[in-house]
């Protein structure tokens, strides 16, 4: 009985855990999306949707704005997860090279501006905890973070590109 009993508490317990989850969300970052969503949306309806169409087709024209300026820019501001939406800017046959970008540099990002990926922090600690054990520079290791991570999303985005525009073709072709 006392086993049934255990499998019972325990059946119930993983639930309450993810209600504790669900209610952690609906105070914590759902509230901050739904506000920076709002703030987007209010921008653009300000500034013009037409205007900021035509800068950010000016912005992604180019290959190298278009999977390094463009997604540093809207992990900077917009932070992780909703960095994301820049991506509605973009003409569709971009948008998978621009997704994996961006999310690319949400860990890159991480130890110049921690507010980007506060979540993912734990990660960029690790490696700082070690390379501090070895009396070397964390400055040093922020900076060449973020810049091994802007060679890597403009890589990631080009081959992303290049796979989208073939997959493109044969289903076209």
């Amino acid at each position: 009985m006392e086993v049934l009993a255990n499998l019972a508490e325990g059946f119930i317990g993983l639930f309450e855990e993810g209600g504790k989850t669900f209610v952690g969300l609906v105070t914590g970052i759902l509230p901050t999306l739904i506000v920076l969503i709002t703030f987007v949306n209010a921008i653009v309806k300000i500034v013009g949707e037409e205007r900021v169409q035509k800068i950010a087709e000016k912005a992604t024209k180019n290959a190298v704005t278009r999977y390094t300026i463009l997604p540093l820019i809207s992990v900077f501001f917009l932070t992780n997860p909703m960095c994301y939406t820049f991506g509605k800017f973009l003409d569709e046959k971009y948008k998978p090279a621009f997704y994996d970008a961006a999310v690319s540099f949400v860990h890159p990002i991480t130890g110049l501006f921690p507010h980007a990926n506060s979540a993912e922090l734990f990660v960029y600690l690790g490696i700082a905890e070690g390379i501090k054990e070895l009396g070397l520079s964390l400055g040093q290791l922020a900076v060449r973070y973020f810049i091994v991570g802007l060679i890597v999303i403009f890589i990631r985005g080009l081959v992303t590109e290049f796979i989208t525009m073939k997959m493109l073709k044969k289903k076209q072709g």
